[in-house]
């Protein structure tokens, strides 16, 4: 069996406040869209087995990888056979759209299917939400508002269909147990899914990732990209999630050529 797990964009990122878990609740809207790993499972002979290609995991630990940590969840509660597993990385690491909170998820649902579980969606989610705090919008895979540590979700309209996506991946890596110590949580005087109901042209001045300002001070390669994709014609940019990735949102197709690079690009109309 193969499947895609795709990525996501955060259209607006607010840290409202820091929780006595130590974790903090927080505001975003998660935005799927296409680029996408290859997850491919398999029945195996003897052991469960991982292979790694494109992209390499970092980590060579096993234990670590979410995708392993997905079937070992599930192996707690049910009999499952051994499978080989194939994760072919396209997504970048460390850029802040979910790529490995996808293969996790993803890999649950394949092998929800592959062993006839049955598993409904709000189970399968609850088994994401072990694993990591967006793991579980990848379960439905729509367009989300997310809040509280990130792992409760409602579903919300929004249409960015007929717009082309640029994303923009540098080879910076951003702590983000370190990212969120330079916050200072501030709760909003207007909620999110309020904002995202205007025009895409005019969330640039309302619409805020709260990581962007430290990000931007220690990285002002970050600060360049973003103001770079609004002089290339954005109507709206971002960096998402804690980062490193910034993408920008454009009313048409444009012309990328010698703008970032050797830096990891992403397109696609909306």
């Amino acid at each position: 069996m193969i499947t895609f797990p795709n990525a996501k964009i955060n259209i607006g990122l607010n840290i409202v406040e820091k929780r006595p878990d130590g974790f903090h609740n927080i505001e975003t809207v998660f935005y799927p869209i296409g680029l996408s790993d290859i997850l491919e499972i398999n029945p195996s002979e003897i052991k469960l087995q991982f292979e790694n290609t494109g992209f390499l995991v970092e980590n060579k630990n096993l234990e670590s990888n979410l995708c392993y940590k997905a079937y070992e969840i599930l192996k707690k509660d049910f009999e499952l056979k051994p499978f080989q597993i194939h994760l072919h990385k396209i997504i970048p690491f460390g850029a802040g759209i979910g790529g490995g909170s996808s293969d996790a998820s993803f890999t649950l649902k394949m092998l929800n299917n592959l062993n006839n579980l049955n598993l409904t969606n709000k189970q399968l989610s609850n088994y994401a939400e072990k694993i990591g705090s967006d793991c579980s919008f990848f379960i439905l895979n729509k367009p989300a508002f997310a809040f509280e540590k990130g792992i409760v979700l409602r579903e919300i309209q929004v249409n960015l269909k007929g717009f082309f996506l640029v994303l923009v991946h540098p080879k910076i890596h951003i702590n983000t147990a370190q990212a969120y110590s330079k916050i200072a949580p501030t709760k909003p005087d207007i909620s999110l899914p309020d904002l995202i109901k205007m025009p895409v042209q005019e969330w640039e001045n309302s619409i805020q990732n709260d990581f962007e300002n430290s990000a931007f001070k220690d990285y002002p390669e970050l600060k360049r990209i973003k103001e770079k994709l609004y002089s290339l014609g954005a109507v709206y940019s971002s960096m998402s999630g804690s980062g490193s990735a910034i993408y920008g949102i454009f009313n048409q197709e444009i012309d990328l050529s010698e703008q970032f690079g050797d830096y990891f690009i992403w397109t696609e109309y909306l």
